[in-house]
């Protein structure tokens, strides 16, 4: 489990699919990655939004799906050194280190490239010993993939398939609390295989802004709404 130290009734857990950086670059004329470069910037300033918010404990944010993996080889080596290096100041960070922030680079690590690998090796666990709040990268991750490798594991360590309940899954995951907030910007409705299990009953909030634009008065206006919806967990 990446996360079980903070109980699952407690705090928010918000989960965020940053779309938009390519299109982003495309309609300034400039190359895919630098719509990365420049959401990878957005995505610490998002971090800082949330610590804004007290009752905000885990983020969780899709940094790449597995089927990225499938795009421009060259476009795929700029995002891999822009990992590195937003990982190798995560190590670094005097912010994360004071608000006590425990970071989980979490996917199909078999994948990654190595110095992106000891670079999410190393901030992982330099913030290990922080349990205040809990940052979640989702890195070259599948959420049907990871339910069929929760399961896969629970197999091989014995447990019975008739025994296979929803605690016993839960501690299989990557990610182990449910969801209480998705926002996906870029205009588009879906939710691309990201935490399907524990995006049960999350609220969702479509933005229509690019991810590079994303600003933080329009967060606190999705807070607000978010705060104001009445949460019934199909009851």
């Amino acid at each position: 489990m990446t996360d079980d130290y903070i109980k699952k009734d407690e705090g928010i857990h918000i989960a965020l699919i940053p779309d938009g950086n390519r299109r982003y670059a495309e309609k300034l004329g400039k190359p895919p990655w630098y719509g990365h470069m420049v959401g990878a910037k957005r995505i610490e300033e998002f971090i800082d939004w949330c610590e804004k918010y007290e009752n905000i404990k885990i983020v969780s944010i899709f940094a790449l799906s597995t089927e990225n993996l499938k795009r421009d080889k060259k476009e795929l080596e700029h995002l891999w050194n822009i990992y590195k290096h937003q990982f190798h100041k995560m190590a670094h960070s005097e912010k994360l280190k004071e608000r006590k922030v425990r970071v989980n680079i979490l996917g199909t690590e078999d994948v990654w490239r190595s110095d992106v690998h000891q670079a999410a090796k190393d901030v992982m666990k330099l913030t290990a010993q922080y349990s205040r709040k809990v940052l979640n990268i989702l890195l070259s991750y599948g959420s049907q993939f990871e339910i069929v490798d929760a399961v896969r594991k629970m197999i091989e360590k014995g447990i019975n398939k008739t025994k296979i309940i929803k605690n016993i899954l839960e501690e299989y995951l990557l990610v182990s609390h449910p969801v209480d907030l998705i926002i996906r910007t870029g205009d588009q409705q879906r939710l691309s295989n990201f935490l399907l299990y524990q995006s049960a009953y999350a609220e969702i909030y479509f933005s229509k802004t690019l991810w590079p634009e994303f600003t933080e008065k329009e967060f606190n206006k999705i807070m607000e709404w978010y705060f104001e919806q009445k949460r019934k967990f199909g009851r």
